[in-house]
């Protein structure tokens, strides 16, 4: 029998070799898994959907301009181009789209197409809560958390500082956001950057309250600040009346149990949430 000469061996063995280290290096792994996070990434927030109305204008070719609805199936019918599903796309998407289509159907050698929405039945959030007028109001791609606050009227004294975005996946799981609106207010506090997209909805809550009644000027029920002392609080109700005491000031506090307690207070005492504070007359 014939030996096997060596360089069959040696060449046999390079091979194997090489296709271990292909095998192992990094950059050979599969596409799929690099793809799956990156088009959740770029998703739009802005996107076109049926009952929408899009401007498709072409660079140099004004006849071609034309508005038109995106169909109940999420297409849209565009002359030389045809019917072209745009569901779910953002206004950049569609035009490259259609770029393309012009480009490989030898329509246009360099097509240059920018595409508006100029009409929109699913860019609609809802505002909830604490504000003037709440309702659904349109949003486009740059619209801030204040924008949509304002198109609501605006928030009520009793609203909190922190609201709430409230928003679904693909699977129906919904997600809830703080949204601290002190960065509007604070210096040294991080502006909200919020995105909103249609299906949104944001959730302004009601503030904490105290109420203060007895010998102040104006008993009432108040916001209450983070960090409010007594003293605070008697301030905020108008100060004491000409017979109130600021040494005979009793709070009556709700416990975690359910229970209610009352505690003779001091005037660097915090003040809680529901708290009821009562004034009363000075003994001299």
């Amino acid at each position: 029998m014939a030996s096997t000469p060596k360089s069959y061996w040696t060449s046999t063995a390079l091979l194997v070799l090489s296709l271990l280290l292909g095998l192992s290096c990094p950059a050979q792994a599969p596409k799929a898994v690099d793809n799956a996070p990156a088009a959740e990434a770029t998703a739009p927030t802005v996107q076109i959907g049926p009952g929408d109305t899009v401007s498709v204008k072409v660079f140099g070719q004004p006849d071609m301009d034309t508005t038109v609805p995106v169909s109940d199936e999420g297409t849209i019918h565009l002359p030389l181009v045809g019917s072209l599903p745009v569901s779910g796309l953002s206004p950049s998407q569609v035009s490259l789209k259609i770029e393309k289509a012009l480009k490989d159907g030898s329509f246009l050698v360099n097509p240059h197409v920018t595409v508006t929405l100029v009409q929109s039945v699913n860019q609609l959030v809802a505002v909830l809560g604490e504000v003037r007028s709440p309702g659904r109001y349109q949003v486009a791609a740059n619209t801030t958390i204040f924008q949509l606050l304002a198109q609501a009227g605006g928030a009520t004294a009793t609203s909190a500082d922190v609201i709430y975005l409230i928003r679904a996946d693909a699977n129906g799981n919904q997600s809830r956001t703080p949204i601290n609106l002190k960065g509007y207010t604070d210096a040294t506090a991080v502006l909200p950057t919020q995105r909103f997209k249609g299906g949104d909805s944001i959730f302004v809550p009601r503030a904490d309250q105290f109420y203060i009644y007895g010998e102040v000027q104006q008993p009432n029920e108040y916001r209450l600040e983070p960090g409010m002392s007594v003293v605070q609080a008697i301030a905020r109700a108008g100060g004491l009346t000409t017979r109130g005491s600021d040494r005979r000031v009793d709070i009556k506090r709700k416990g975690t149990d359910g229970r209610e307690t009352t505690f003779r207070a001091k005037q660097t005492d915090p003040v809680q949430p529901s708290d009821v504070i009562h004034v009363k007359e000075s003994i001299f």
